[in-house]
């Protein structure tokens, strides 16, 4: 029976958070499908945890949805105040392609948020922090 389950792993999806060009203290968090097709019934859950000055801190968990990603598009999942980068910001992303459902967590460690790991983020033109 578990011969016949594909094991399928999740490639070409990245999650990237970005400055504003215009307000310091907010960045974006976004999805990027960088697969040839579309990929639809996305549904991301977002969540901060970790220790700030010794006491246990823990954002809400929120949940976004949307229908459809285009191939090779970006969306924005949300917009993130850089005083939570002090904290583990996690991202678990579930979504439906060819058929079949897939999903993955990304995982921003505390720290990781930082201008010494920019990379070039594709299709929207500026630097930022990416997980594949």
């Amino acid at each position: 029976m578990m011969k016949d389950i594909p094991n399928l792993k999740v490639k070409d999806l990245a999650l990237a958070i970005v400055p504003r060009a215009a307000e310091e203290d907010l960045w974006d968090a976004y999805i990027i499908n960088l697969k040839e097709s579309p990929i639809d019934s996305v549904f991301v859950n977002s969540r901060g945890y970790g220790n700030i000055n010794g006491e246990k801190m823990r954002t809400t968990t929120l949940r976004h949805f949307f229908d459809k990603i285009d191939a090779l598009g970006a969306v924005q999942i949300e917009p993130v105040q850089n005083h939570l980068f002090d904290l583990t910001n996690e991202y678990w992303v579930s979504f439906m392609h060819n058929g079949y459902m897939y999903d993955k967590k990304y995982v921003f460690v505390k720290g990781s948020i930082a201008s010494m790991n920019f990379t070039k983020i594709p299709f929207l033109d500026c630097k930022g922090v990416m997980i594949k």
